[in-house]
Parts: C-alpha cells; structure tokens; sequence
C-alpha cells in the first residue's frame, strides 16, 4: 500500500473504530512510526461536528494515546542510550536538533515540539529520554503540549467539517505562519540582548 493508500484506509477505518482507532494513530505518530495523525484528528473532528462521533471520546482518544506514546519514546530513550541513530544520518540528525533543543530551552522545546514542530516531538522523546532530561519537567510541558495539538486539530475538524481539504491547508499554513513568527521573535529577542 503507497502512503496515499495507508491514508484512505485509515480514514475509510474511522467511522467503524472511531476513537480507538484514532488514540492508536497518536500513540503511533509519537514513536516516529509515519501516520496521518493530524489529519485523522480533523478528519475525526469532523465526524465530531456531524454527529457520527463524540467530542468527549474523540479528543480523550487522541489526546491519551499521544501522552501514552510520548512516554514510551521518553523510557526508549532512556533505556537505549546507546542505539540512538548516528549522527550522520538523517534521523541521527533529527535527534541531535532534538537534543540541542532540550539543552538549550528544556520544557520549551518540549511543550512547542509536541504541536508547533511536531516533526521533532518524537525524537525529542527519544532525546530526553535519552540525555536524562528529568521526567516530571518532561511529562508536564509534554502534557500542555499534546492538549493544544490535539485541540487545534480537533477544532479544525469541527469547524471546517465540511472542507477536510481547506481544514488540513489551514492547519499547515497556521502551523507555518506561527513558527516563522517564534522565529521572528526569538531573532528579535536575540538582537536586543546583544546590541
């Protein structure tokens, strides 16, 4: 099955598994297992927004399985230290940014890493994990994060129920829009300490 064909599925799937299905993704996109799991949130909200599905169970699905799937990327860090990926790789390159990150801004990388850059969240996982980073501090800014992931896609599938298309633009194009104004700000920020 293509990548596009794994998506159809998994969204032709949703109707009948519903909220399992959808914690599954999460816990599944946590771990750097390649999943839609952002457009199976909208796609869900969207359900959500007609009735099909609830909103209580939706967003508690999505919302355990991505806490449930940072954790076990947190202890697999933890517990193989010594087979994170090489640096020289592509992934090993991913988990040294993740790294780099945690080192220099701690609960911060973690918190944005989980909806704002969600393409590091699980090799910040495995980094955490694997640097020592302390568990609570993790938990807790991997927490908040996953509430607002999991509350911007859902929404968007509610709100835009109608147009999945224009809901999956819009989350990308929001996403894409708040990173450059982090950047802006924190380039900003940069500039006054050092004038």
């Amino acid at each position: 099955m293509t990548g596009v064909g794994v998506t159809d599925w998994l969204m032709a799937q949703l109707p009948v598994y519903g909220p399992w299905l959808l914690g599954i993704t999460t816990f599944l996109s946590c771990l750097a297992i390649p999943v839609p799991s952002s457009l199976m949130m909208i796609t869900s909200g969207a359900f959500v927004a007609s009735g099909d599905l609830q909103l209580a169970s939706v967003a508690g699905a999505a919302y355990v399985g991505a806490v449930v799937g940072d954790q076990a990327g947190f202890w697999v860090g933890r517990r193989a230290q010594r087979v994170l990926p090489s640096p020289e790789t592509k992934r090993g390159k991913l988990v040294a940014s993740a790294l780099n990150q945690l080192e220099k801004k701690g609960a911060i990388a973690v918190f944005l890493s989980r909806w704002m850059f969600s393409a590091l969240g699980p090799w910040v996982n495995l980094a955490a994990g694997a640097s020592g980073y302390a568990h609570p501090r993790f938990s807790l800014a991997g927490a908040l994060g996953e509430a607002v992931w999991v509350s911007l896609y859902v929404g968007l599938g509610i709100v835009f129920g109608a147009n999945l298309d224009a809901a999956a633009d819009l989350a990308a194009n929001a996403l894409g829009f708040l990173a450059a104004g982090a950047l802006a700000v924190a380039l900003g920020w940069w500039l006054w300490r050092h004038r």
